[in-house]
């Protein structure tokens, strides 16, 4: 008589991850490449495209890639066409049904991008994600760029959970442990849905660098997506690397973009009185900057003025494009009520 055979406990399913690829956008970043590539390699994930996309570097970044980090494949840009357009291009060409912009002074462990995919299953109407980004320098604290998620104020200033303006936090797990919604992921280390980044246009190229992810998230969640905190993906970030933070042109270009993605997206109904208010905000800003001597900054905030109302006809052409394709909604998940710059300044005295 045959003797029934043993039963053997079903295999567990492994677990799938769809197509991710990462995409580091480079321009003379040699030594940052040097230095970060590495850990970026080792990432643990099964199904990983990793791309180099270079503006035209001339510092040797192109052959000390091909020759050293075999794994990465080189999208060689014809010229420097920015952060917004170099991603742009890259993002075209990728293959991942997620796809995430990595800056190149990112550090990277090697189990950090698979809690960031695991959100997309979690949650079906995720757009995109970030996760906590720390100091590269000082590794107890938040980074600037990102920290434990980006948020939005009432004036259209970004601040994030763990930094407000210069304040920044030491992350002591003050944010917890679940993925709650934020207003704007950073794009020091932004995943996105391929699909939902070409559909939406990419970033916008007119914005040249900064504040371009904030209104990519804001359109994004107009469309009605949400924007979510990876809390168990953690890297960290050296920043400063396209320009440092006292830099007069980062000024400008935060100031400009800020007031063209507040006409771009802000409800039809507070947009005057909001730009009205900036105008008084900023033009204390630019005022305390030429009462401490500080004549490069002073300028920058006027100069950024000068070129959005220039060009305000195009902004709300833009804006009257967006409303005809996107709701003009109420405002999103991690919009706080209050100037996020009113609160800081009383809180120091200023």
């Amino acid at each position: 008589m045959n003797q029934p055979k043993e039963m053997q406990p079903p295999h567990p399913a492994e677990e799938s991850f769809p197509p991710v690829s990462v995409i580091v956008l480079n321009w003379n970043g040699l030594a940052h490449l040097e230095e970060y590539l590495p850990a970026l390699a080792a990432t643990d994930y099964p199904n990983l495209e990793l791309i180099l996309a270079d503006n035209a570097s001339d510092d040797g970044s192109v052959e000390r890639v091909k020759a050293r980090f075999p794994q990465f494949r080189v999208l060689e840009l014809d010229q420097n066409y920015g952060y917004c357009g170099g991603n742009n291009r890259a993002a075209k060409a990728a293959g991942g049904e997620l796809l995430v912009f990595l800056n190149n002074d990112v550090r990277v462990e090697q189990t950090w991008l698979k809690p960031m995919v695991r959100l997309f299953k979690e949650f079906p109407k995720l757009a995109a994600a970030q996760p906590v980004i720390r100091s590269d320098r000082y590794p107890e604290f938040f980074d600037y760029a990102g920290a434990a998620g980006g948020m939005l104020d009432e004036l259209g200033y970004p601040w994030c959970r763990g930094r407000v303006f210069d304040a920044i936090e030491r992350d002591t797990g003050q944010y917890g442990t679940y993925p709650v919604e934020i207003f704007w992921a950073s794009g020091a280390a932004f995943c996105v849905r391929r699909d939902l980044f070409l559909e939406a246009g990419g970033f916008d190229e007119d914005f040249v660098l900064h504040m371009e992810e904030i209104d990519l998230c804001w359109r994004l969640q107009r469309a009605g997506w949400e924007i979510r905190i990876s809390p168990d993906s953690v890297v960290r970030h050296l920043g400063g690397g396209t320009l440092a933070q006292g830099n007069p042109r980062k000024m400008y270009f935060n100031i400009r973009n800020s007031l063209a993605m507040l006409t771009k997206n802000y409800r039809a109904a507070a947009l005057i009185p909001v730009l009205a208010a900036r105008l008084m905000f900023d033009a204390a800003i630019g005022m305390r900057f030429l009462l401490r001597g500080d004549i490069p900054h002073h300028l920058a905030v006027w100069q950024a003025y000068r070129d959005f109302y220039v060009k305000l006809p195009y902004w709300l052409e833009k804006r009257g494009t967006l409303n005809r394709e996107l709701p003009d909604r109420k405002n999103p998940t991690g919009f706080e009520p209050m100037s996020k710059l009113w609160e800081y300044l009383l809180k120091k005295g200023v």
